[in-house]
């Protein structure tokens, strides 16, 4: 990963919890020397000292890019830490969940070049998507902001951070709903016979491959479930159940979509 700023100024990375570590990780694997980045962490892991980063010692005069990735609830502390360098060209990418662009124009000042990013836990795999969107002097940082979180993934860019919420309800909270339905479909398994391990295996095996195959297919993913049913087979008897309009994923997961939006507006408010 080659980018000149950062090379020669450095990149500051606010918070090595499991999202900010799986960054770092990112970035080195791509090339990024270590001595480039500085990491400010109250308890370090013992893998990111020894990385050969820069861990809680003082930062350099004028970075090129701050990172933060400490959780919402410490963001009070965090911040005040780092507001000399807004006003400046130094690029400030928040991951925070439910921190809003203007909370951070409020800590740095409107010239501050601000990228809000949504990423979500398969980052942890190299395996997320990440949505991003910045404030009006941050729009020509869109591009480093974009390099930087591809380490984790796919990135997007959001028209506005008004969709910000929605995408917190489709793929910030999207891994739980997954990982709910391995949950149940494995149930489903043991209720019919299985044992648990083996009912456990087909449903994270089962939910991964469908996944990729999404992922790789031309096929939108509703050309590949007709694919896989056969007329008055097992898998329309099974479908006739999700699909139905008042009680299966029709009706049940645009809820769920909402209310998690719903309830990242109200985060946001504060």
């Amino acid at each position: 990963m080659q980018d000149s700023r950062i090379a020669a100024r450095g990149l500051v990375l606010l918070g090595c919890g499991k999202m900010g570590s799986a960054m770092l990780a990112g970035w080195l694997e791509r090339g990024l020397l270590a001595t480039s980045v500085w990491v400010q962490d109250p308890a370090p892991s013992p893998w990111v000292q020894s990385t050969g980063v820069h861990v809680n010692t003082d930062l350099p005069p004028h970075p090129a890019v701050i990172l933060v990735a400490v959780k919402p609830q410490m963001m009070g502390n965090a911040l005040p830490g780092i507001a000399a360098f807004g006003g400046s060209d130094t690029v400030f990418v928040s991951v925070a969940a439910g921190t809003p662009l203007s909370a951070f124009e409020d800590a740095f000042g409107t010239a501050t070049p601000i990228v809000r990013a949504m990423p979500n836990t398969p980052a942890a795999v190299g395996r997320g998507i990440t949505a991003i969107c910045a404030n009006r002097a941050g729009l020509d940082a869109l591009d480093e902001a974009e390099m930087l979180l591809s380490a984790v993934g796919d990135v997007v860019r959001l028209d506005g951070e008004d969709q910000m919420d929605a995408v917190t309800g489709v793929s910030g909270s999207g891994p739980a709903y997954v990982f709910h339905l391995i949950e149940t479909l494995a149930a489903g398994g043991v209720a019919q016979g299985l044992p648990e391990d083996l009912a456990m295996q087909l449903a994270k095996a089962t939910v991964a491959g469908a996944g990729h195959l999404a992922m790789e297919a031309d096929e939108a993913p509703s050309q590949l479930r007709v694919n896989v049913t056969s007329p008055n087979g097992t898998t329309q008897a099974a479908l006739e159940v999700l699909m139905d309009e008042k009680s299966g994923f029709p009706s049940l997961l645009p809820r769920a979509v909402e209310a998690a939006t719903k309830r990242s507006r109200e985060l946001a408010r504060g």
